[in-house]
């Protein structure tokens, strides 16, 4: 049993490597995996002696620190349910997500975070701060200014055995087209999701990476952290606890890193910087992964160029504890630049309207099923009913399998742009646009049209140095793309609106550039 739940899986990394690294924080510490199970059981104990009991969920408020590691294995090692959230929250939206998570229980730093503790005072759950101030000794867990004591951690913890179908995770999607909804992941579901992850990048003690993603992300928390606890490899946090492109190379060189993850957003940022402001020397990466969004293949080129390792595109969403694809290490298969890979220890179908698999090089709706799938949505049977149709989950995306068996992608249901019936896929507008040699970044999105329907708008930032106008932009994709998809205004700009991970959501970027009062209605 211990191999089909997470808990169990990363005891038993532990136990295989108890001297190895497992997190480092520079200037900071530097625990072993046998370190860092004891802190994790230390606190799980505390979690009980606070009156945390089996299937309660636990609200966990941190920037990327060591506290938050230790606090979240602890509290799916309780049995209980973790819930990390964005520290960066509002007020109202911490009550908002703490109470439709139904926490019992707030933690976070020592540092505090005044919006989390007045939605738990709000929502009446206990607060609780955790604190490391001496690595060598216990976490210490405040619960609303009492301490709780574990004592004798040992037998506390052994009561309580994982078991599969234990939640242990529970996260929202990010909401693009409605409320967000709450999505539980047992402990086979992340069980499964790091196995199938470990696989296809061989991942093995001997890897290092560096963690630039939010751990309140399933990006980061399944693909970087616990994808590399669960091999007996290591991680390395930021001292600062977020990502910061002017330490990020630094810390890769201090840790003896082998890899790392990120959103198309966080490569851009490296690729920038590497052409202002180049390393004297990059450490020698068997890979590098993007993710959460779609990578242009031209930035995929930059990137190799410019870091000397093969990119590997994948494919993730939260339902599926992250990963759904991916393209694989060059020594085992081509990867093919534009695609999001084969699918990793799952299986996938592209289907029609009425549930009919589609055939290769014909795009359908991408629907998947596995062991790291969730069994379905909170309380939301209307929402499960429609996305598990057919025996299958829905992913709500466009894409095709092409004769190889890799996934290419044409866009979100919802967002492909009808245009008087011709349906334009953004990500391929994306592309060209990227393709201009004076383009950093670029996004493609459909605004209401009163002739058409829709239309199609974009915005762009310009290279560092570089100057273009709409003229240049419309010009370059007039030789590049049919008419129909040629965009009608182009904004040029200096920045674009991004989700807290870094992702760019193109309704959040239209509403910014072409507000809905302002936006001219279809039939109006």
């Amino acid at each position: 049993m211990e191999g089909h739940t997470l808990s169990g899986v990363l005891r038993k990394a532990a136990g295989d490597f108890p001297s190895r690294r497992a997190i480092f924080v520079p200037g900071r510490l530097d625990l072993t995996h046998s370190r860092l199970q004891q802190l994790v059981d230390s606190a799980a104990a505390s979690l009980v002696a606070a009156g945390i009991r089996p299937g309660d969920v636990v609200a966990l408020a941190f920037p990327n620190t060591i506290e938050l590691v230790i606090m979240f294995m602890a509290a799916i090692r309780a049995r209980a349910v973790a819930a990390p959230l964005n520290p960066a929250y509002t007020r109202e939206e911490f009550v908002f997500y703490i109470s439709d998570s139904e926490s019992k229980l707030l933690v976070t730093n020592a540092e505090g975070n005044a919006a989390a503790e007045a939605a738990a005072t709000e929502v009446g759950i206990p607060h609780a701060v955790a604190s490391l101030p001496d690595p060598s000794g216990p976490i210490q867990l405040s619960v609303s200014g009492c301490q709780a004591e574990a004592d004798g951690s040992a037998s506390v913890i052994a009561g309580r055995v994982n078991d599969p179908s234990d939640v242990a995770l529970f996260l929202h999607t990010s909401g693009t087209t409605s409320r967000p909804k709450g999505v539980p992941l047992t402990q086979l579901n992340l069980a499964a999701s790091v196995k199938n992850i470990r696989s296809v990048y061989r991942l093995t003690e001997a890897d290092s990476t560096v963690i630039v993603l939010p751990l309140f992300h399933v990006h980061g928390l399944v693909a970087a952290l616990l994808s590399s606890l669960s091999a007996g490899a290591s991680v390395t946090l930021p001292a600062a606890g977020r990502f910061s492109a002017s330490t990020f190379w630094a810390d890769m060189r201090a840790s003896g890193a082998t890899w790392y993850t990120a959103v198309p957003t966080i490569h851009q940022i490296l690729l920038d910087r590497h052409a202002s402001r180049p390393e004297p020397a990059y450490p020698q990466l068997r890979f590098i992964r993007s993710c959460s969004a779609s990578l242009a293949p031209v930035i995929l080129e930059h990137l190799e160029a410019a870091f000397g390792a093969p990119v590997l595109e994948a494919y993730a969403m939260t339902e599926a504890s992250h990963q759904m694809a991916s393209n694989p290490l060059p020594e085992d298969a081509p990867r093919k630049p534009g695609a999001v890979g084969r699918p990793t220890g799952l299986e996938m179908a592209i289907l029609d309207e009425e549930g009919i698999p589609r055939p290769p090089n014909v795009p359908g709706e991408v629907c998947i099923r596995g062991l790291n799938v969730t069994k379905g949505y909170k309380n939301n049977p209307e929402a499960n009913k429609a996305a598990f149709a057919f025996g299958w989950f829905h992913t709500g995306d466009v894409g095709y399998l092409d004769a190889d068996g890799y996934l290419h992608l044409v866009g979100r249901i919802k967002e492909l742009i009808n245009r008087g019936g011709e349906k334009i896929s953004p990500i391929e507008v994306d592309a060209v646009l990227l393709d201009h040699p004076d383009v950093a970044q670029a996004v493609a999105f459909g605004v209401p049209d009163d002739k058409y329907g829709e239309e199609i708008n974009c915005a762009v930032i310009p290279r560092e140095g570089a100057e273009i106008d709409e003229a240049d932009v419309v010009r370059h994709c007039r030789k590049n793309l049919a008419a129909f998809k040629v965009p009608k205004r182009v904004f040029i700009t200096d920045s674009l609106p991004k989700t807290a991970t870094g992702k760019i959501q193109r309704r959040i970027v239209a509403e910014f550039f072409v507000p809905p009062a302002k936006a001219p209605r279809a039939g109006a």
